[in-house]
């Protein structure tokens, strides 16, 4: 935000943590934070985007204020953590130096990646049906530890990234060279880390480190309630999650829910008896959600939501982040706020990339197809930065500004169908075989070679669009064709934090 790179920055740092530790300033901070992201994102709006999409974005910020706010209230963030997010999020990422944007951008064409998933171990000690990665106990699978610090050290001195997520398999069974993922955490303290999780490893000791680490924050997987839960991933294993959820309260660290939509328990993760539990008795201050993707252990396009589920899906996410302003990002239903698909590094403010636990780099967690491997790309004499010039890579940046960002507002794609993969597969398989790109495992071998997956995916894509295109048309493009006739709605959302 422009704005605020006026504000020298120890100072800053030091005006938000000193502001959210009490209860007055933590009100006004709040709204002059949503009142800040109104005026940058909806007005300065440095890209041009389409007005209705930048309102999406400040609606998801007011709701990421508002969790930070209750968090702060209730006790959910202790004091260590409290002055990590502001150093990081505050100091780091919105005041990222203007001048290595332009330099990267300048050299590359592109604006420099903003994270990285790492899933750093294929080990689990659950075996859910249906596991993106496949993973189970048996796995003895780890990225080298010198391997994961050097990507971690590379994407803040080549990009100026300081948050990473990191994924699995069970983060928290990694081991390498002596390291474990908390060793990881503790060596990096520029960085902050999400953490997608089963939960139950997160015993008290675990527990007590991330509080006193502060760069850390887990994302806890359910299904539903115990029985949808337990269903899944095994006996017990709910009660093992409210048992992380009552020492992760008790350390001050601030958590999250991650829940995977499926055919047959979507309209209970939306419920209210669903978002009551997790958010108001539980203390959960954010919560991903992943539609399930087709890609892992026994892929099953039957369990895909369908298609007038997922519409319903979007049109309840949206309703939740306006109205209760409820951090809620759905990798697929909120492209508006991301500006669509941002796999293969690609995308206005950066992109991401996805590295498994043998070094394979994907574009995303759910588009499993890679050309390279990290461990080959550093041993050739590369860094990060040659991820950027990789052709399967260029390939998805291409169909991205292609699609969103390359067109006037009043053609622009359709971002609630952002997905090349699941809503644009023709395509994807196009590049794919353009490039010659191989599945990170067998899975994703199969699926290349099965017809009826291929056309079973073609075929929701498309039906996906067909529902959603009066959305797309009417909310946000319309606007667009009648902006000369009608200036735009300066008002401030209602209901800002602390009114």
């Amino acid at each position: 935000m422009k704005i605020l790179n006026l504000i020298p920055l120890q100072t800053g740092i030091g005006i938000v943590d000193f502001a959210t530790s009490t209860p007055f300033l933590r009100s006004f901070i709040g709204k002059a934070l949503a009142r800040l992201a109104y005026y940058n994102v909806l007005k300065v709006n440095d890209y041009s985007f389409p007005v209705e999409v930048q309102r999406d974005k400040v609606a998801m910020i007011i709701a990421i204020i508002y969790s930070v706010e209750r968090g702060l209230a209730h006790g959910l963030i202790n004091p260590t953590v409290r002055h990590k997010l502001a150093e990081i999020f505050f100091g780091k990422i919105m005041l990222k130096p203007e001048e290595q944007r332009r330099q990267f951008k300048a050299q590359f064409g592109t604006d420099p990646p903003g994270f990285i998933t790492i899933s750093p171990t294929a080990r689990c000690n659950l075996k859910c049906h249906g596991c993106y990665a496949a993973s189970d106990a048996a796995q003895k699978t780890f990225l080298p530890y010198s391997v994961f610090d050097r990507i971690l050290r590379e994407k803040v001195d080549l990009w100026g990234s300081h948050f990473t997520v990191i994924s699995g398999g069970e983060p928290f069974l990694y081991r390498d060279e002596g390291r474990t993922l908390l060793d990881i955490i503790a060596e990096h303290p520029e960085q902050y880390f999400l953490i997608y999780t089963n939960g139950t490893m997160i015993n008290r000791e675990v527990a007590k480190r991330l509080g006193e680490l502060g760069n850390a924050t887990p994302a806890i997987s359910v299904e539903g309630m115990e029985k949808e839960t337990d269903s899944r991933r095994g006996k017990g294993t709910f009660k093992r999650i409210l048992a992380a959820y009552d020492n992760l309260r008790q350390a001050g660290v601030p958590f999250g829910v991650s829940v995977t939509a499926l055919r047959h328990n979507a309209e209970l993760l939306f419920s209210d008896e669903f978002f009551d539990f997790f958010f108001e008795r539980q203390g959960a201050l954010y919560e991903w959600v992943f539609q399930y993707m087709p890609i892992g252990r026994g892929f099953d396009l039957h369990m895909m939501v369908t298609p007038e589920q997922r519409l319903d899906m979007y049109t309840r996410t949206w309703d939740l982040i306006r109205n209760r302003h409820l951090f809620i990002a759905d990798f697929w239903n909120c492209g508006t706020v991301s500006d669509g698909c941002i796999a293969a590094g690609g995308g206005k403010g950066g992109g991401y990339y996805y590295i498994d636990w043998n070094g394979s780099i994907a574009p995303c967690v759910f588009n499993p197809f890679h050309t390279h491997n990290i461990k080959e790309v550093f041993a050739s004499g590369g860094d990060l930065n040659t991820l950027i010039t990789l052709p399967l890579f260029r390939e998805i940046r291409k169909w991205q500004t292609g699609y969103f960002h390359d067109r006037p507002n009043d053609r622009k794609g359709n971002l609630i169908a952002p997905c090349p993969y699941r809503d644009h597969h023709r395509r994807m398989r196009e590049i794919i075989d353009v490039v010659h790109a191989c599945p990170i495992d067998e899975n994703g071998g199969l699926a290349l070679k099965d017809p009826e997956y291929r056309e079973g995916m073609i075929r929701y894509g498309m039906e996906f669009k067909r529902l959603t295109a009066p959305i797309w048309e009417n909310r946000y493009i319309r606007p667009e064709r009648e902006k000369s006739s009608s200036a735009p709605d300066e008002r401030l959302p209602s209901n800002l934090p602390g009114d």
